[in-house]
């Protein structure tokens, strides 16, 4: 099988190819503009930059793969600031559906999405989704998927032969990942939504994201499916999990609490506020019917691994060997 996978030097696209890289029949193309940071013995990495549209369709048209994932979804604040995250997603998603039409060995698209294309809305809580529709976001990364998601769904319209499956992840956290809401909650303080008033949210573990794609590989069945942890949380109980303070937030109070992070070295985007102020259930009974998948993680437990993992790792010195 050959997998294209866009965006494979980020953590989600890596861990992706982690899963497919045993496949003996197996031979992927990697795409991003920085290089994986694990050895993928079956892939051909290519460095290019997220906006050079006509090189990363040259590419993938070249392969002619009968999988493309489209990892290449930059997060505000996560590996890019806002601005460039915006125009580096639009791009690499006009060079995904731009190169499928001219792929004729392909038979699946699975893309990353969000459940922020929901907005402030409870319509997530549905069993069933539909690519491209139930978009009512409120926020600049909500409007990013929800974008994306049109694309999908108008390609999806002109080619039914062809599998379209978005993956709407509920926020992502876990060790070593640049989550933006992972590195709020593990600052020395962490604002939180007013006392009796905060939103109740669900996380899903990186580990499950990675399992997710690969699940709706095997399962090539179209359409929209939430991805969440079983469970929910408020900001002030994971905080209290981390035995970090929180400081009850609200209103203009936010500006003041966006400009401290983000001299702490956590900027938080403002589609994360949204979930610790308003909070965001999702219904995973789609996933787990027609993709066969169910989180490993609870909400809790991704919370609980966030603060078990050590800043810094000690690593004793073997002096026998000098």
């Amino acid at each position: 099988m050959r997998i294209a996978i866009v965006g494979m030097g980020g953590d989600i696209g890596t861990g992706v190819a982690l899963r497919f890289n045993n496949g003996r029949e197996t031979s992927m193309l990697g795409i991003d503009m920085e290089p994986p940071r694990r050895r993928i013995r079956r892939a051909i990495f290519h460095r290019v930059d997220p906006t050079d549209v006509e090189e990363r369709t040259r590419l993938l048209v070249d392969f002619d793969p009968e999988v493309i994932i489209h990892a290449g979804i930059y997060e505000p604040h996560s590996r890019s600031n806002p601005h460039d995250a915006e125009i580096r997603t639009r791009a690499a998603t006009r060079s995904v559906f731009g190169a499928a039409r001219g792929c004729p060995s392909l038979r699946q698209i699975v893309m990353r999405s969000s459940t922020d294309v929901y907005g402030r809305s409870d319509t997530g809580l549905r069993p069933l989704s539909v690519l491209g529709a139930d978009l009512k976001p409120h926020s600049r990364f909500g409007w990013m998927m929800a974008d994306a998601e049109s694309v999908a769904a108008d390609f999806s319209e002109r080619r039914p032969d062809i599998a379209v499956t978005a993956l709407r992840f509920a926020p992502i956290v876990g060790p070593y990942i640049p989550s933006p809401l992972g590195r709020y909650l593990r600052l020395p303080f962490v604002p939180t939504g007013p006392l009796f008033f905060e939103g109740k949210l669900q996380l899903v573990h990186i580990d499950d994201v990675h399992e997710a794609f690969a699940a709706a590989v095997r399962a090539c069945k179209s359409g929209a499916f939430n991805i969440a942890g079983e469970g929910t949380i408020r900001g002030s109980e994971a905080a209290r999990i981390g035995r970090r303070p929180f400081v009850p937030t609200w209103g203009p109070g936010w500006l003041i609490a966006r400009a401290a992070t983000a001299m702490l070295g956590a900027p938080i985007p403002e589609h994360s506020i949204e979930s610790l102020t308003h909070g965001r259930l999702v219904s995973t009974e789609a996933a787990e019917r027609d993709l066969n998948f169910v989180a490993s993680h609870s909400t809790r437990d991704c919370i609980e691994d966030l603060y078990n993992w050590e800043s810094v790792v000690r690593l004793e010195v073997d002096r026998s060997v000098a």
